[in-house]
């Protein structure tokens, strides 16, 4: 499988730059978010983003998911890829987080992406998908408080 992508626009076809040579690049619209680095300076530019890719160094390298997630609480709304040692087992809980495609260092089978995102009926918490949590559905006399 090549790439997994769930939007329905037209894919960024620019390269992505660092975060550092997308501010250097005013043309630039695709950026890549290494770890470590601080998505909330693309916060001003947020407008001019069509992609923002986010690296996974390594699979034990959680900060790609609060990348994800602090991109979408700012409003953006354009794409988030994740690249690189990104694992099957997490692609549910990277789009509760708000990735909306992948290009994974070693390819998904179709099969195999439909069972993990079909494991779980139901949600725990909130996240930046718009899936409501299981408390919210058995108490909703609670939701608004």
């Amino acid at each position: 499988m090549a790439d997994l992508r769930f939007r329905d626009d037209v894919a960024a076809d620019e390269p992505a730059v660092s975060l550092d040579a997308f501010f250097d690049q005013p043309d630039a619209v695709s950026v890549r978010i290494e770890a470590g680095d601080d998505v909330r300076r693309l916060a001003p530019a947020l407008d001019r983003v069509q992609l923002v890719e986010v690296d996974f160094p390594k699979f034990r390298d959680g900060r790609g998911f609060s990348t994800a997630r602090v991109l979408r609480e700012m409003g953006y709304t354009g794409e988030i890829k994740a690249t690189g040692d990104v694992l099957l087992d997490l692609v549910f809980f990277m789009r509760r987080c708000g990735f909306d495609s992948f290009a994974p260092n070693v390819p998904f089978n179709d099969a195999d992406v439909q069972a993990a995102l079909t494991r779980y009926p139901y949600a725990y918490q909130d996240a930046a998908d718009p899936s409501v949590a299981i408390w919210r559905l058995r108490h909703p006399e609670l939701n608004n408080g």
